[in-house]
This record gives C-alpha cells, sequence and structure tokens, in this order.
C-alpha cells in the first residue's frame, strides 16, 4: 500500500496555529506520515511530543543550513550542519534527509560548481555512514520556483549521485519541477530508481493539489511503484481548499 506524507508546511496549516497541532490534524485527517522543511526554527520539543501522541512517522526534513553547495567555500559549514541535522532526524525518525544544491554561481564555471557540489556530498556521506540517515539532492525547477538553481536536471542529478559512488546519497524526485522542466519521468528515472529516496508531487500551473492541473500524476506515480520504488509520496502543494477531506480527495486522485 502506497504511503503518503503530508508536508504540514502547507498542508493543515491553519493561521495562528502551533506547528505541532498540525501534526495532531494530519492525524486526525487519516495521514499516517509527514514532512517539514527547516528545523531550526521549529520546537523539536513539541513535535517530538506530537509524534508520539499521535504515532505519525516523520519522512523527511531538510538538511540545513541551506547555503550553497555549489560553493567549495561553504563546505566546512554546511558539515557541521549535517551532523547535526542527522542527530534531528535520527532523533524524529526520519530516514531521509532533503540537500538543496544551491544557486548557479557568477563567476564560477558548472564544472567547476559541479566538482564542488559533488566533493561535498562525498564528504557528506561519511557523516551519514552508519546512522540509518539518507539524504536526497533534490532537483528544481527554474522555469518558475526557482530561477537561477544549479540543478534542474534530474539526469545530472542522478549522474551527480552516480560521480558521488557512495549509497547514502540519492535524491529526491519532484514529479512537479520535473514536469515543468519538460522531463518524462519514464526517460530521466529507467534503471535508476535505486537512487530515488523520497517523492514529491503537486499539479501545474500553480503547484497546486494534486488533480487541478495537466501533469499525469497518477500515470507517473503508478510508473514509478511499478517500477521498484516503495518509499513515500510526500504532498508538497498549496492546497486551494482546507480540510482533511481535500487532502483524502487529492490522493484518490494519485491512486487512480
Amino acid at each position: 500500500m502506497r504511503r503518503y506524507s503530508a508536508c504540514i508546511e502547507w498542508l493543515f496549516a491553519e493561521e495562528g496555529d502551533s506547528f505541532a497541532d498540525r501534526i495532531r490534524r494530519a492525524h486526525a485527517g487519516g495521514l499516517t506520515a509527514i514532512e517539514f522543511w527547516r528545523w531550526t526554527d521549529k520546537d523539536l520539543d513539541a513535535i517530538e511530543t506530537a509524534l508520539k501522541e499521535t504515532g505519525l512517522a516523520v519522512t523527511s526534513l531538510v538538511a540545513e543550513p541551506m547555503i550553497a553547495l555549489t560553493d567549495a567555500a561553504n563546505r566546512q559549514a554546511w558539515l557541521a550542519g549535517l551532523a547535526e541535522s542527522v542527530a534531528v532526524a535520527k532523533r524524529l525518525g526520519a530516514p531521509v534527509l532533503i540537500a538543496k544544491a544551491g544557486d548557479d554561481l557568477a563567476g564560477f564555471s558548472r564544472d567547476e560548481q559541479r566538482v564542488a557540489l559533488t566533493d561535498t556530498l562525498k564528504s557528506g556521506a561519511d557523516i551519514l555512514e552508519g546512522s540509518g540517515v539518507r539524504l536526497g539532492v533534490e532537483p528544481l525547477n527554474i522555469r518558475i520556483d526557482h530561477i537561477g538553481y544549479f540543478l534542474d536536471s534530474t539526469r545530472e542529478g542522478l549522474d551527480i549521485v552516480d560521480d558521488v559512488g557512495r549509497p547514502e546519497i540519492g535524491i529526491v524526485y519532484d514529479i512537479y519541477h520535473s514536469a515543468v522542466m519538460d522531463e518524462r519521468t519514464e526517460d530521466v528515472l529507467d534503471g535508476r530508481l535505486d537512487r530515488v529516496f523520497h517523492v514529491h508531487v503537486a499539479d501545474h500551473p500553480g503547484r497546486n493539489e494534486p488533480g487541478s492541473g495537466g501533469i499525469d500524476l497518477a500515470h507517473r506515480l503508478n510508473w514509478i511503484f511499478a517500477n521498484g520504488y516503495d518509499g513515500a509520496v510526500g504532498l508538497e502543494y498549496r492546497p486551494t481548499r482546507a480540510g482533511a477531506d481535500a487532502v483524502k480527495a487529492a490522493i484518490a486522485s494519485l491512486n487512480g
């Protein structure tokens, strides 16, 4: 059975609420897992309490600090933050940390930046080794949401993972970002699904709930699962309708 994870940065969020209350609402709405972005701006004690109360799992969170891994000068600061992020992931039971590659930097060639990114990930793998936590680098679209970002290609992301050559390092595959970049899931992931640690979904246009736009999300997910993916699917979209029923309808459209 597929496992869906609500990104509670956007889902089950009500004005003036506490972040921990979003966990409780996700549980009341029938979800079994949640995810979120930064941990440094959250009350981890309250989150841990809500997770214990509800029994919900955490599928992923962001590895901090969110600084450019394309800049070798950031390496030591990022590695120090990664060690702290691993400790938080272990505390909350999250198996995946998500890394942003960073911007395409002026004054550096793409080759130089790719080497910096690859070398930093290799060093990060040493920190992750034996922890039970893996790191997924996320390609993002540069046409709408992340103009100027370095890593906009799923294929290049997977090639970088292959260059790193460590089981601790893979990618997060966001179907929305991939579709915006005109990628076909079957083309970019064929034979390489073992490098995908986590999947995100949203529809286009608008990055709203599945079923609201034109991406063939159900088809793409069916292909991913049929070809061996067994991880969680993160519902990382901007809802146009609040409440658990709207989330259930989104999940139903994905299962179609």
